[in-house]
């Protein structure tokens, strides 16, 4: 039988669904492998058992209340956005998506960590990781009155726009107009 919100909103850390006193974790399960983790001391973590390869494996889905059971929606109908403006995602809907990379053959735990792995790659070659490597490198040369208004031109006019954004990203027209 599947989970209510209730029934998330309600687990107590170290009481286990039968009203006994525990001080291990356990787990609420809703179906398709997607399950609530109820720690003792108080977390609680959406995870999903599947199978890849022949192997068990978990995969974390995140952490109550930040992820819901299912994705809010707001009275216009519309899901509701966090404050980075990203929908917020349910449980039952990461595992849906979960359940299509494994469809497709792909591994979900892998998938995550590869797509964060080209994410740490993409931010060390941010515009403003590669402009002071650049400026290490010339600045020797240079007077240093000169150095002293590229560094500051550069913290004042240009990291705050696309400093953080990485270097591949950025076209042409953009870095001239900054």
């Amino acid at each position: 039988m599947p989970l209510t919100d209730a029934q998330v909103r309600n687990a107590k850390p170290g009481v286990n669904p039968k009203g006994e006193a525990t001080d291990k974790p356990y787990k609420l399960f809703d179906g398709e492998g997607l399950y609530l983790e109820v720690t003792p001391s108080g977390g609680k973590y959406w995870r999903v058992k599947y199978r890849y390869a022949g192997k068990e494996k978990r995969l974390s889905l995140g952490v109550y209340p930040e992820t819901p059971l299912a994705t809010p929606k707001a009275k216009s109908g519309k899901p509701v956005k966090d404050a980075n403006g990203k929908v917020v995602k349910g449980a039952r809907e990461k595992l849906a998506e979960a359940r299509q990379l494994l469809a497709e053959g792909i591994d979900p735990g892998a998938h995550r960590k590869a797509t964060k792995a080209a994410t740490a790659d993409r931010a060390a070659n941010s515009f403003e990781v590669v402009a002071r490597e650049w400026y290490s490198k010339e600045s020797p040369t240079w007077a240093k009155s000169h150095g002293g208004r590229v560094s500051s031109r550069l913290e004042r006019d240009v990291f705050p726009y696309i400093g953080k954004r990485p270097i591949a990203d950025i076209p042409p027209t953009e870095l001239l107009a900054v």
